[in-house]
């Protein structure tokens, strides 16, 4: 029998975070995704309070100022507006408003498909009926018909945005849950945990929303880059976000009638854009295999013979 009190630290499995770090790591696309989200994520928290201000004030000698020229400070290394505002600020306080009508939307579906999901796939298949017919209903109309329909009539602002889009997104998540619960619930231990007497509430949260939870983390990854597309597409039309807030897609929307004579002013938000959603592509593609036990192993081999070849 091996004495652990003996084990050196290497011999010691390492936890569950740890390894998805190092599996991460291995995965160079990902992680560099995981960087730039991050970076991202701190500009949208951070960049209002820092920011605010700069992005905001006008400086009519640096009107459509060209990128990196520093003639009218550092603010202006991307370039100028229409009206002398910096783009860099700009950008960095963009991305506050981007990512959180993204933020606000996948959350809300997240939360309420997730929660019509479990009682459905679990209660049975009259409950299920009724909630899937709801679901098919919103999924029968396009969705961004429906958020120009609804946002014509309620007006633009962020929470009705953030409102139409949650649920437009709500039949995803819906669907997912109820199709692994009808999987879960007929597994060993939900079936023992039944014959023990665990309540219905006890079996759903603490049994099966464990096993479905990373299904939905994955999607909700995936989700996030469709509506921050889909707000960016909306503030382009110009019945999203409104002046004074600023959104990537409003600055998109602002700089196309210079395309000709001012490129950089639709160029960098619509690079912010891309760059955002394809780091959450990449992101969701490697969750997709690190959350799954089925298929987490390639991961793990890749780690493992990294770390053998380091050593």
């Amino acid at each position: 029998m091996t004495d652990l009190s003996s084990a050196k630290p290497a011999d010691i499995p390492r936890s569950e975070s740890a390894a998805l770090l190092a599996m991460l790591w291995r995965d160079k696309l990902a992680f560099v995704s995981a960087v730039m989200l991050l970076v991202i994520v701190l500009f949208a928290v951070l960049g209002p309070a820092l920011l605010g201000d700069a992005a905001g004030a006008q400086n009519l000698r640096g009107r459509n100022s060209p990128p990196f020229d520093l003639a009218h400070g550092w603010a202006f290394v991307l370039g100028g507006d229409s009206l002398g505002r910096p783009m860099l600020p700009r950008l960095i306080v963009a991305a506050s408003s981007t990512m959180g009508v993204a933020a606000g939307a996948v959350l809300s579906a997240l939360v309420v498909g997730a929660a019509f999901g479990l009682v459905a796939g679990y209660l049975g298949k009259n409950v299920s009926q009724v909630i899937m017919r709801l679901a098919d209903v919103i999924m029968s109309f396009p969705s961004l018909l429906i958020a120009v329909v609804v946002l014509y009539v309620l007006g633009p602002s962020i929470p009705n945005l953030v409102l139409v889009l949650a649920i437009t997104r709500i039949p995803i998540y819906l669907r997912t849950t109820c199709a692994e619960v009808l999987e879960v619930r007929e597994r060993m231990f939900v079936q023992a945990a039944t014959v023990m007497g665990a309540s219905h509430t006890r079996i759903i949260l603490r049994h099966i929303l464990p096993i479905v939870a990373p299904t939905l983390m994955t999607i909700a990854t995936l989700d996030f880059a469709f509506v921050m597309l889909a707000e960016s597409s909306l503030s382009f039309l110009g019945i999203g976000i409104q002046p004074p807030n600023i959104t990537w897609g409003l600055m998109v929307s602002q700089g196309r009638p210079y395309l000709s004579s001012a490129w950089w002013l639709a160029f960098w938000p619509g690079l912010m854009i891309v760059i955002t959603a394809l780091s959450l592509n990449l992101l969701s593609n490697w969750m997709r295999v690190a959350l799954d036990p089925a298929q987490r192993w390639r991961l793990e081999a890749r780690s493992t013979k990294g770390g053998t070849a380091n050593g």
